[in-house]
């Protein structure tokens, strides 16, 4: 496995190359970067190729990959609106990220497949959402990129089975799962999604989970919840995974370069990265 970091790890006020100077110097092999609808942030919407070019060579020079792409813009618009104008907004957003990926030379996009409310009920979610990752199909599968479904709070996807069946129903490998073992700890065990996902796990996010507080808040650094991470790497080892593992985790309000270097010895005890 991999050592990665997500972008949301840094303070706001870190530039990129801040960024790609602080993974470096605390020993992380790739950076994943989001993609956002603020202008001012790390990756915008809509930059040229020879601006994502430049990233990239500033992530090269720091001796870091680009592994894969997140973004938060699919919870706005949503794959599965009931407003097929912000349903195609989600759409280019999906697009643009891919675009993106082939110039970064990354392997993922994270996709959030939809989100089940009081107006999208789960049956017409799963067959919106299904005919959303069927127009983008074509594209990813022509970029040699992965569509990677994250399972997410979004009521939807709710157990290893579905998101299996989900997932095999496209009968694509461009279409795979983007594993986030803190998401599913309030419902599930990890070590249990992973083994029924299998080799459709295409990168995997961490974080830890405390089930005491059993809402978002519960959402804690890696060892500071209740997911017993020796299971999970078990898990992770018995199907043979050897992408990424990066933590997707708020930056501490004051000891910026501390939380991540203590996160980074942390991903260190935990899994067994390559050396």
């Amino acid at each position: 496995m991999n050592k990665g970091i997500n972008a949301w790890c840094f303070p706001e006020s870190y530039s990129i190359e801040d960024i790609f100077k602080s993974a470096r110097d605390h020993g992380y092999e790739g950076v994943e970067l989001n993609l956002s609808d603020d202008p001012f942030a790390p990756l915008p919407l809509n930059l040229k190729d020879k601006d994502l070019m430049d990233i990239k060579l500033k992530a090269l020079d720091a001796g870091l990959s680009l592994p894969s792409l997140s973004t938060d813009l699919l919870w706005k618009c949503p794959l599965t609106d009931e407003d097929a104008n912000i349903r195609q907004k989600g759409l280019a957003i999906v697009e643009e990220m891919i675009r993106m990926a082939v110039v970064f030379e990354a392997d993922t996009v994270l996709v959030v497949p939809g989100v089940v409310n009081e107006h999208v009920s789960y049956e017409k979610a799963y067959g919106s959402s299904q005919e959303s990752l069927r127009k983008l199909l074509p594209l990813a599968e022509k970029a040699g990129i992965t569509i990677g479904i994250e399972n997410v709070w979004n009521k939807f996807l709710l157990s290893p089975l579905e998101m299996r069946q989900f997932v095999d129903e496209f009968k694509s490998p461009n279409i795979g799962v983007y594993f986030d073992a803190g998401n599913v700890y309030p419902f599930g065990f990890p070590e249990d999604w992973i083994r029924i996902l299998s080799d459709r796990i295409k990168s995997v996010h961490v974080k830890d989970f405390k089930a005491s507080v059993g809402n978002a808040n519960g959402f804690v650094p890696l060892l500071a919840g209740d997911i017993k991470w020796n299971r999970v790497t078990d898990a992770l080892e018995e199907i043979g995974y050897e992408g990424f593992v990066i933590p997707e985790i708020p930056p501490h309000q004051h000891f910026h370069q501390s939380f991540i270097g203590n996160l980074a010895d942390t991903m260190d005890e935990i899994f067994p990265f390559k050396r």
